[in-house]
């Protein structure tokens, strides 16, 4: 093993030892008291160390101030002694009870109580203090309250209170060097923890003489004190500094062997694609060998490369479309501006809701390492023609050819069939999915639906006063309707214009079926004028003569009987008994046979 770092030696006229940054001396002292069940008491500990003297120097129990006066005073040791800390005074807050920092406190160690302005020690708090201390922490499960995170204060199992610090050996309850807090009488169940002696510190006291009885000295150990690794984007130079504590920096690219690339503090590398480890060692000429050599790193980070599977997409409508990209490491991030702070996404894919044409910006990021300027990502959002879905109706067995609305270059049938048009001899729904020309290439769907209508049939005439309906057995707003078989029309309601026999046709409006029914009405004129011009001088009764047992009474305005019409006399001329009666309202009772209900009404005689 290489030595490395600077050491310094003190050296002095006996095994007592020195440390050089503050002239002090230091003894350990091994002593039991005068009981077997306890080792050395603090007290008497106290009173031995103050007794004893070193060259003029005043002894008393150490005081601890530095890691480094730590260091020395625990080597000294050969087994646990007292050091000069206590918390007696006060409990929880430990001073130094000896030598020229007596009085003085180093740690606080307090927690309340329940009851008001009741303090008592914190066995599981870390503590507080501004100065050096070095308590026995070793325990991983301190905070559960299990020994040992010193100081606990906890009274031992003789119901001692422990206020008297303690430098605790190395016997796997703690770090040699680390210090513990025991009863004032040392404490024989804590094995190699019972004090078995005590440390003497020399020098500081009043009235101390100056001696010169050691002194110290120091190697230099030439090493690499600091280093300095460099990185960039891709291929390029990179700049590595070190520095020493002594003699010359060579620079290598091995870790063992070879010859020095360069010299110095810094090294610019050569132009490199991918990291490369450098090497430094300090060589000294007094040195025969030089220091183990220090791995420094020239880091190259890879650019990003974005791949996509095209930088231009398409949209067919209005709706969501999701963007994708890859690159070859790194991170992706998705703007909506090719500069600024436009952030709108990360990562391998983007989803959006467009209506228009859009324009995204992506950009990738390897550890800081970017692919410059944004790649535009280009959405175009094509207009879709408007149609709406058909509804054709063919007839029973009819076999007919049907087509989309829609002009593309491919077609795709719900059949199958690939053709513009296809023919069908059946009802049903038929989807064709058209393929539009480029660059839209968008594919629509059209529905066609397929209909036979069932065939009507009349289930009866009703003939009222002033119109005819004809009824039947399922309406459906796909029939017309004629009662002279030329006009027809939807609504199924006639007026009632002529006497006679006549017949009522209903069809479907794509002429696939029809269905008919005769019947015979009788109009009652509304009036006549008998004045012999041959037009409209008798009042007629058509179509009596389809009912033998009809009769047809007139009465004028007083009820008198004038006469009586049948099948076989179906007019009268405004006479009474040879003499022409007078205009005015004359009235009738229509009985077309035994069964049937009397019809009543009246018309007008004009002259």
């Amino acid at each position: 093993m290489k030595p490395t770092g600077n050491r310094s030696f003190s050296i002095s006229v006996d095994k007592v030892s020195f440390l050089p940054s503050n002239n002090h001396f230091y003894e350990f002292v091994s002593g039991s008291g005068p009981a077997p069940k306890f080792g050395l008491d603090w007290g008497v500990a106290n009173d031995l160390a103050n007794a004893k003297k070193y060259y003029g120097l005043q002894g008393y129990l150490v005081t601890i101030l530095s890691a480094e006066e730590n260091q020395l005073a625990a080597t000294q040791q050969s087994g646990t002694g007292w050091i000069g800390g206590s918390d007696i005074v006060e409990e929880g807050i430990w001073r130094w009870m000896s030598g020229p920092e007596k009085g003085i406190q180093f740690f606080y160690n307090l927690e309340s109580t329940m009851t008001p302005g009741v303090y008592r020690s914190n066995p599981r708090g870390i503590g507080s203090t501004l100065n050096y201390v070095n308590w026995n922490r070793s325990s991983r499960n301190w905070y559960a309250g299990i020994p040992y995170y010193e100081p606990d204060n906890l009274y031992n199992i003789d119901n001692e209170d422990e206020d008297y610090a303690i430098i605790v050996e190395n016997d796997g309850l703690g770090t040699k060097g680390s210090w513990n807090d025991i009863n004032y009488y040392g404490e024989s169940y804590k094995g190699s923890q019972q004090a078995n002696g005590y440390i003497v510190e020399y020098g500081g006291m009043p009235g101390d003489p100056e001696i010169y009885i050691a002194t110290s000295t120091s190697l230099i150990i030439p090493q690499i004190t600091e280093t300095s690794t460099d990185s960039r984007c891709g291929t390029g130079t990179l700049t590595l500094g070190a520095t020493s504590n002594l003699g010359t920096i060579n620079w290598y690219e091995t870790e063992n062997g070879g010859t020095a690339i360069a010299t110095g503090t810094s090294f610019t590398t050569p132009e490199i694609t991918k990291t490369t480890t450098y090497y430094v060692e300090t060589k000294y000429p007094l040195c025969t060998k030089s220091a183990t050599r220090t791995p420094i790193i020239a880091t190259i980070l890879n650019i990003p490369v974005i791949t996509t599977p095209n930088s231009k997409f398409s949209l067919c409508g209005e709706g969501d479309i999701t963007l994708t990209a890859s690159v070859s490491e790194g991170t992706i991030y998705w703007y909506s501006e090719p500069t600024g702070s436009s952030l709108i996404g990360i990562g391998n894919s983007l989803t959006r809701f467009l209506s228009t044409n859009t324009t995204f910006y992506i950009e990738a990021v390897n550890k800081n390492c970017t692919t410059g300027a944004r790649l535009p990502v280009e959405v175009v959002v094509y207009d879709l023609p408007k149609f709406q879905d058909q509804n054709i109706v063919k007839c029973k067995d009819e076999k007919i050819t049907i087509a989309g609305s829609l002009y593309g270059v491919k077609y795709l049938w719900s059949t199958n069939e690939t053709t513009p048009t296809i023919e069908i001899n059946t009802p049903g729904t038929y989807t064709v999915a058209v393929t539009r020309p480029a660059p839209e290439s968008c594919i629509l769907t059209e529905t066609i639906t397929v209909i036979e209508h069932p065939a009507p049939k009349i289930k009866e005439v009703l003939i009222e006063e002033n119109t005819i309906s004809i009824q039947l057995e399922t309406p459906a707003d796909y029939f017309e309707f004629s009662i002279d078989g030329i006009n027809f029309q939807r609504s199924n309601v006639f007026p009632k214009y002529t006497s006679g026999l006549q017949t009522a046709t209903v069809r479907d409006t794509k002429n696939c079926s029809i269905d008919s029914q005769t019947f015979i009405t009788i109009i009652m004129p509304k009036f006549f004028t008998p004045n012999n011009d041959t037009f409209n001088d008798f009042w007629e009764v058509k179509g009596l003569e389809n009912y033998p047992e009809a009769t047809v009474t007139l009465f004028d305005r007083y009820g008198k009987l004038i006469t009586i019409l049948n099948p076989s006399n179906t007019t009268w001329d405004g006479t009474f008994n040879g003499a022409d009666l007078p205009a005015s309202d004359y009235w009738y009772v229509l009985k077309l046979d035994s069964e049937s209900p009397e019809i009543r009404g009246h018309f007008s005689l004009k002259r």
